[in-house]
């Protein structure tokens, strides 16, 4: 085997854009909790988060390897660059290093990531066969990255659970996008995904309404007066994106999950704007 195919296949496994984003996304947690004065726990709490994402897709792939060498061929254990037993293994090693991280930080936010470490092995066995659940236990994984950063530093702000509310709920809607787009493959391997139990556009419809709510939902820091005009000027174009992008899912699957990611980064930025204007102010 060419050690540098195996070494790509291990670096594609973690998805390391993902573990950055999600690394990021937890970052924005603690910035909204105002959590700038407390760097070593958020550096800490970044890398956790980062190492449990990537050990979540280790993880991911490894029980999802023989639907994948349907719906995803090309993914490092259906292609045969990593071995099964050693995806399992590079999840173990992963999960250890977020481990060493999340002991250092405050009670609340290592109770936040023993849950998720719970519900993120639980997810492929328990939930994700389950219509609807899966969806919403990786809505809220997502989500609770800002929960956990700022738990971090000390506080679960109003701003912080709306913040986790949004994304929860745009990852939802990803989710069934992303189960639409793979129906095939799941119902070949006897999943019960939603779209493959409720159909198609029902999902897609409830998708979509929940992603309306959610944009209603953002205006709470704007109309409650904690984010001004910044917060604004940014979260309209972000639920907007997601929003259309979530709608497109009738039409492109594909194309509307990817999009809807997008939205979901664009919203996280209209936090730190509107954070950042409260601080310099």
């Amino acid at each position: 085997m060419d050690p540098t195919r195996t070494l790509e296949g291990y670096l594609e496994l973690a998805r390391p854009g993902n573990a950055v984003a999600a690394g990021a996304l937890t970052f924005v947690g603690s910035f909204v909790a105002g959590g700038l004065d407390a760097p070593v726990a958020v550096v800490f709490a970044v890398v956790a988060t980062a190492a449990a994402t990537a050990a979540g897709n280790a993880v991911n792939d490894y029980f999802d390897r023989e639907i994948d060498a349907v719906n995803r061929p090309g993914r490092p254990i259906p292609s045969g660059r990593v071995p099964a037993r050693g995806a399992a293994a590079y999840a173990g090693v992963l999960f250890a290093v977020a481990t060493a991280a999340a002991v250092t930080l405050p009670p609340l936010a290592l109770g936040i990531a023993v849950a998720n470490l719970l519900a993120l092995l639980a997810y492929t066995q328990v939930f994700k066969g389950l219509p609807a659940v899966g969806n919403v236990v990786v809505a809220y994984l997502t989500g609770s990255t800002f929960l956990f950063g700022a738990a971090a530093v000390g506080g679960l702000s109003g701003p912080t659970w709306t913040l986790f509310g949004l994304a929860a709920t745009a990852t939802f809607a990803r989710e069934v996008v992303k189960d639409v787009e793979d129906v095939a493959g799941d119902r070949e391997e006897g999943l019960r995904t939603l779209p493959i139990v409720a159909g198609e556009r029902p999902a897609l419809a409830l998708a979509t309404a929940a992603m309306a709510v959610a944009a209603l939902a953002s205006a709470l820091p704007y109309l409650r007066g904690t984010f001004g005009a910044a917060y604004l000027a940014v979260v309209v174009p972000a639920d907007a994106a997601m929003l259309g992008a979530t709608a497109w899912g009738f039409r492109d699957p594909a194309t509307a999950q990817r999009w809807i990611k997008r939205g979901t980064f664009l919203a996280a930025i209209a936090f730190v704007a509107g954070r950042a204007t409260v601080v310099v102010a």
